[in-house]
């Protein structure tokens, strides 16, 4: 009798252990800054770039610069009327098998989107208030039901300049020497993060994703990318408020240890997959992507534009 117990314990034990691996949900996320709406995917109608999402099979994808800004192959701004993003990210996230779409909030040309394959809720579409807490590019705050967690989705774009937002002209470059860019970022930082994560008492025990291009380096990096700056630097505040502040854990670095990361064509890494705990021990890769595609190559007659674009993507796997 006591033989039969033991086998039935172990082969109750081993059913469970089964259902619970066949119940395992994988989940990848692709982010990226596609540098004015995919502008170098305008004249072949976005078939590259569907080509590589698809390659990828996300089941969530975060846009940075997600708007169409200008005509074909320029710089000149197309009208407004004319601009295929952000009105039709339906019709494009469907091309790579994404039903659902949202646009965060945003004040100039450059809006974060969010596709998915799963229903996406508005929690907040943030813009700061004038005039001394504007968010520059907007965030947006959406959630995403999976394998029975809710997803906090947020996605941002800080501000990208040396001098500070809305400082006239004539000011700009003793705003420059003061770092008041560098100030500035970190200013919109505080102000996303305390209208996001940090409304939640209990987010470090939650699943709490931010993302986005902050346009600033990480002294997670200083030895590693070779920052020689002093540690006082304010080039570093933006990442600084983030680790000190909330429970977001950057995800890209802690799985590169020791590595040379950059998210760049150059050797800063301005782009972040930040999440807390709950969902980093869920991590099963995070990496930037530079392959063939991704590599930004300098466009020979527009200043400063790139093929595909001047960031590279970044995808990470969660196992549920």
């Amino acid at each position: 009798m006591k033989k039969l117990s033991i086998l039935f314990a172990t082969l109750l034990a081993v059913s469970v252990l089964a259902t619970s691996c066949c119940q395992s949900k994988d989940l990848r996320l692709l982010y990226w800054n596609i540098q004015n709406g995919m502008w170098t995917g305008q004249p072949d109608n976005y078939d590259a770039f569907v080509d590589f999402v698809k390659s990828y099979k996300p089941d969530i994808c975060v846009w940075c610069e997600a708007q169409t800004i200008y005509i074909n192959g320029t710089d000149k701004k197309c009208d407004t009327a004319d601009r295929y993003l952000v009105k039709n990210w339906d019709k494009l996230a469907a091309r790579y098998g994404h039903k659902y779409t949202y646009v965060g909030g945003h004040r100039d040309n450059y809006p974060q989107a969010i596709t998915s394959r799963f229903p996406i809720e508005n929690v907040d579409r943030i813009l700061g208030v004038k005039p001394d807490s504007v968010v520059a590019h907007g965030a947006g705050w959406a959630r995403i039901r999976f394998a029975g967690k809710t997803l906090n989705i947020v996605a941002t774009h800080t501000y990208p300049q040396r001098y500070a937002y809305g400082v006239p002209k004539h000011q700009r470059d003793s705003s420059a020497a003061l770092n008041g860019g560098d100030y500035y970022r970190a200013m919109e930082m505080e102000y996303v993060c305390k209208h996001t994560i940090l409304t939640d008492p209990d987010a470090a025990n939650g699943y709490w994703m931010l993302m986005g291009d902050f346009n600033s380096p990480s002294r997670l990096d200083k030895e590693t990318n070779g920052y020689e700056w002093a540690d006082d630097d304010t080039r570093f505040l933006t990442q600084d408020y983030i680790l000190n502040n909330t429970p977001y854990i950057d995800v890209v670095r802690e799985k590169h240890p020791g590595e040379a990361i950059t998210s760049t064509g150059g050797k800063t890494r301005i782009d972040y997959v930040y999440c807390t705990k709950p969902l980093f021990d869920l991590v099963q890769r995070a990496d930037i992507i530079k392959d063939e595609y991704t590599t930004p190559v300098r466009d020979s007659l527009v200043k400063n534009f790139y093929h595909p674009s001047d960031h590279l993507p970044i995808v990470v796997d969660f196992r549920f």
